[in-house]
């Protein structure tokens, strides 16, 4: 009895294992590396990309683009590059981590004031980021919305007076390494403003916001390219022909974005 057994149960295993000619499907991980303020276009986007290609899975590395740039530097493995700036792009094409010509500007974003919902500051206009005693954060300067915040403040200082950006930046208690730090910090309620993306600003609609007019304002232009190392370079084309395609753009347009121009 016990042989018998034994054989029948060596038959089921058989019978369960995977064939030559059937073999047991592996799932493809693409890996994304894109700037902090895509994370939740960018999430969506992941999701719908997934469910159209069964057996895919996408893993997103979201932060500061400068943080990528210099992580992808250092050998991390990375398929696609979504940048916030095309400076931390033309480092990694003149590097060669990157082929010339392939990145492609595939959204425009621009600048916002945001503020606590309480709005215990009680500010009302770009002019009041200058006042005594105010508590703002902003982006570190070498963070692409950083640097585009005080192009802007460059900007302001002929609408506002030459000293505007300095009384402004003189009212900075933190200078944060990627833009959701900036919103984090605002939504505590640990500052009384911060100057971050418009999309940010959608993606957290309990704050307040004061716009920036257009002629004053800097527009972002973000760039996307598959990596010349890439492990899966056709997933990582399809991946990002997605992100242009009509779909992929009304993703990104619903999370605040803007097409590109």
């Amino acid at each position: 009895m016990k042989q018998v057994l034994s054989v029948l149960l060596t038959l089921f295993l058989v019978s369960c294992a995977p064939s030559a000619s059937n073999p047991v499907a592996e799932t493809q991980t693409l890996h994304v590396f894109a700037a902090a303020s895509l994370t939740d276009a960018f999430t969506e986007i992941g999701e719908n990309f997934e469910a159209a290609n069964p057996g895919v899975r996408v893993t997103f590395n979201f932060a500061g683009s400068q943080a990528l740039r210099t992580q992808i530097e250092e050998g991390a493995p990375v398929d696609v590059f979504a940048s916030a700036n095309k400076t931390e792009m033309d480092t990694l094409v003149t590097e060669k981590f990157v082929v010339q010509g392939a990145p492609q500007v595939f959204l425009n974003n621009k600048l916002v004031v945001i503020l606590p919902a309480n709005n215990s500051a009680g500010l009302t206009k770009l002019e009041d980021l200058a006042g005594v005693g105010l508590k703002l954060v902003l982006a570190a300067e070498e963070v692409p919305v950083g640097k585009y915040t005080r192009q802007a403040l460059d900007q302001l200082n002929g609408q506002f007076g030459s000293g505007f950006k300095e009384k402004v930046l003189a009212n900075v208690v933190s200078n944060e390494d990627n833009v959701k730090q900036v919103v984090a910090k605002v939504q505590l309620g640990e500052a009384d403003a911060g100057i971050v993306y418009t999309s940010d600003a959608v993606a957290a609609p309990e704050l307040k916001t004061i716009e920036i007019p257009a002629e004053l304002n800097v527009i972002a232009q973000y760039p996307i390219a598959p990596l010349t190392k890439s492990a899966h370079a056709d997933l990582g084309t399809a991946f990002i022909e997605y992100v242009l395609s009509s779909g992929g753009q009304s993703i990104l347009l619903k999370w605040g974005f803007a097409p590109p121009e």
